[in-house]
């Protein structure tokens, strides 16, 4: 786990940020499904995931500034991103009847389309690329990349 990570070359960097993404969704995806506070969910992340060694390797540490503060954005201005998201969606798909995992992924880039420390191209891609990974065979990657667009262009109307 590192928190500012200085020696690191900037794909190492990237890679920390894409990992700490990723976190963020499954962090707020249980934080949802299981009822537990962010302090909680926040350093079982940080105790057993950052780092973590599983049977296929070891994963890739994330960058904890990062995954911390979209973690909290994303709780602390919850009700902001929901109705960015639901203005973002069809009529009759509110954020309530969206898939759990799709949820959390709009939270987390949510958060991070109200920040101006990332493009939002580059949120886009990522939060894209990780929809992709949690559904490979769906249509989810799409829906994500539209809905995310429509937020983007809210959140930072000057980037496009």
């Amino acid at each position: 786990m590192t928190q500012s990570a200085p020696g690191l070359s900037g794909n190492q960097k990237r890679k920390m940020k894409s990992a700490s993404r990723l976190y963020a969704v499954q962090a707020l995806f249980q934080m949802e499904h299981s009822s537990q506070t962010i302090g909680r969910v926040r350093r079982e992340f940080i105790e057993h995931r950052f780092g973590a060694v599983y049977e296929d390797g070891e994963m890739l540490d994330g960058d904890l500034d990062h995954f911390s503060t979209v973690l909290e954005t994303a709780v602390n201005h919850q009700a902001a991103i929901d109705q960015m998201t639901d203005r973002a969606l069809v009529a009759k798909w509110p954020i309530a009847r969206i898939d759990p995992t799709l949820r959390a992924l709009f939270r987390a880039a949510g958060a991070e389309l109200r920040g101006n420390d990332t493009p939002p191209r580059v949120a886009i891609k990522e939060y894209v690329d990780i929809a992709g990974a949690f559904f490979p065979d769906g249509k989810e990657p799409s829906f994500v990349n539209a809905v995310l667009d429509h937020m983007a262009r809210e959140a930072q109307p000057e980037a496009f």
